[in-house]
């Protein structure tokens, strides 16, 4: 599998986690990650990313939620 890939992938695993943990569909999840760019933040931090688990993604992910100004 190729970078591209695995960041396609690890984009589409944090989504549905961020959808299951923050009880929202995956519709709005979608919609918050487009608004507050997310794939991209995932796609830019995918080097250091690659290397932790989703959960620490996530808790991360979480965070640039926060800071955008997102209340997740």
């Amino acid at each position: 599998m190729n970078e591209q890939q695995q960041i396609l992938f690890m984009q589409i695993r944090i989504l549905r986690m961020a959808s299951e943990r923050l009880n929202l569909s995956l519709k709005e999840t979608a919609g918050l990650f487009k608004k507050f760019d997310v794939l991209r933040y995932i796609r830019e931090g995918f080097g250091i990313f690659h290397v932790e688990g989703d959960e620490a993604v996530f808790d991360d992910v979480k965070s640039y939620l926060k800071i955008k100004g997102a209340s997740v």
